[in-house]
């Protein structure tokens, strides 16, 4: 038995090191914009020659059109387009919202930039959405998501290995979600000031992406025993935060990575996280909904787990008292 043991941590540890390089690696090495939002404003006969140099890179922008720099303006707020090419008569506009994501920002002015000096024109850069000033790369938001997976993780493993069930499970396991996104907000928002939003959306969003994870850990470690509590870690750990784009976006990721990620809690809860907190809540019902249902299903399981176990003592003496019964 020893020597199995042996050979299982031989093999498995250099299996998981290697599965978990390729999970964090992979996307970062092949980030690069695909299907990007982007949007262009102006008089069509205008625009014509900046779509052309943008469809020169193929497929890496989604065009959006847009009459004017105001309707570009709205489509960035309401998180349709990551930013606009606006052409007008002093030249052309860049518009970005280092919020949704400075790496986008970035990558925008360049191309944008490149292409306008090939014409020999200069780019006016207006950032519409900034983010703060305290965190203008957006490292700190992007690290929270880290953080707030593996409290829901010590979470969910706490309630199970304490052995609560049911009703005491779940008030557990949203009480400490709540308290998380309590103190998380007085952190990111009131001593940080990296979160700008309003403050009590911003901690229930914190809240409801930790009890997403901790009720998947608790609900199915209820149902199929504490291996169960491996299986959510895993799933949120080395498929979760890589695969969340929290770093620069979806978009950026090569594909289904991208899209995976947003059904996973980290993806989901960075992307509702920077609505909140800078878009006033624009394009928030996907994720709001993507954590919401994690956090349901999870709840759910841990009440069918409790109820499965509860199951043979209730019907113990039922089963003695029919046998002890005398027949005729």
């Amino acid at each position: 038995m020893s020597t199995r043991r042996m050979i299982a941590v031989i093999v498995l540890v250099p299996l998981l090191a290697a599965l978990a390089l390729w999970a964090f690696a992979w996307p970062a090495a092949r980030t690069a914009p695909r299907d990007l939002p982007l949007g262009v404003a102006g008089p069509s006969a205008a625009t014509a020659q900046v779509e052309q140099g943008l469809r020169q890179h193929e497929g890496a922008f989604e065009i959006h059109h847009y009459a004017d720099e105001a309707a570009a303006r709205a489509a960035i707020e309401d998180r349709t387009v990551y930013g606009a090419v606006v052409v007008t008569a002093r030249g052309p506009e860049l518009l970005t919202a280092s919020a949704a994501s400075p790496v986008v920002a970035q990558l925008l002015q360049q191309a944008v930039t490149r292409q306008a000096a090939a014409s020999g024109a200069e780019v006016r850069t207006v950032d519409v959405v900034p983010a703060p000033a305290s965190d203008p790369r957006g490292a700190a938001l992007s690290s929270s998501v880290l953080p707030l997976a593996l409290s829901g993780i010590i979470a969910g493993a706490g309630v199970t290995l304490l052995g609560l069930r049911g009703v005491r499970a779940a008030t557990a396991l949203i009480v400490a979600a709540a308290l998380v996104g309590l103190g998380a907000a007085a952190l990111a928002h009131s001593w940080l000031g990296v979160l700008a939003g309003n403050w009590w959306a911003e901690a229930g969003t914190l809240a409801l992406a930790t009890l997403a994870v901790s009720a998947a850990v608790a609900g199915l470690a209820a149902l199929v025993g504490q291996a169960g509590i491996g299986v959510v870690a895993f799933l949120v750990m080395f498929l979760g935060n890589p695969f969340s784009g929290a770093a620069s976006a979806p978009q950026l990721l090569p594909q289904p990575v991208g899209t995976i990620g947003q059904w996973l809690p980290p993806g989901a809860s960075a992307t509702l996280l920077r609505s909140v907190s800078f878009f006033d809540g624009a394009a928030a019902t996907g994720p709001a909904l993507t954590l919401t249902w994690w956090a349901a299903l999870g709840l759910g399981a841990v009440a069918l787990g409790n109820a499965l176990k509860s199951r043979p003592k209730h019907a113990t003496p039922a089963a003695d008292a029919h046998a002890l019964t005398p027949i005729g």
